[in-house]
């Protein structure tokens, strides 16, 4: 036998600290799908719990994009937590609900694509992204 058969590797799966508890918002765009594939690798690889939300305006369906994010996460054998909010538009925003579930569920990581379906491909942050960063006490991951 050579060295290398006889060596015993470890398993690279640790619990982290810093990130147990990951929300995700998606509004269906890519981007933010791209976001939630980013934080399921997490869950995979540290044992995150990961919260998906949609805040969607009064009187839109949330089925599509929950069918969107339930086959994203088919087949990997995590648990996710799928919530919807809806926003009232003289009252709130997409921007103060997704900072609302933030404080109500203690999260430690927003993990949030940098443009949803923003109609100007110019910008490099959406409105909401821009909004999250610049508003929240926890960690947020931007991802392009």
């Amino acid at each position: 036998m050579t060295a290398a058969m006889d060596m015993k590797f470890e398993p690279t799966y640790r619990i982290s600290f810093l990130f147990r508890r990951i929300l995700v918002p998606v509004d269906g765009s890519e981007s933010s799908l791209r976001a939630l594939d980013i934080a399921l690798d997490f869950a995979q690889r540290y044992g995150s719990r990961v919260t998906v939300l949609h805040v969607h305006a009064p009187g839109e369906d949330p089925k599509p994009i929950e069918n969107a994010i339930r086959k994203r996460i088919e087949g990997r054998g995590l648990n996710v937590t799928i919530k919807t909010r809806e926003y009232k538009p003289h009252a709130s925003s997409i921007a103060s609900e997704i900072l609302s579930e933030v404080v109500e569920g203690g999260y430690d990581l927003i993990v949030l694509g940098a443009r949803g379906s923003t109609a100007n491909e110019d910008l490099m942050i959406g409105s909401v992204a821009l909004s999250i960063v610049v508003n929240s006490a926890t960690s947020v991951m931007v991802v392009r």
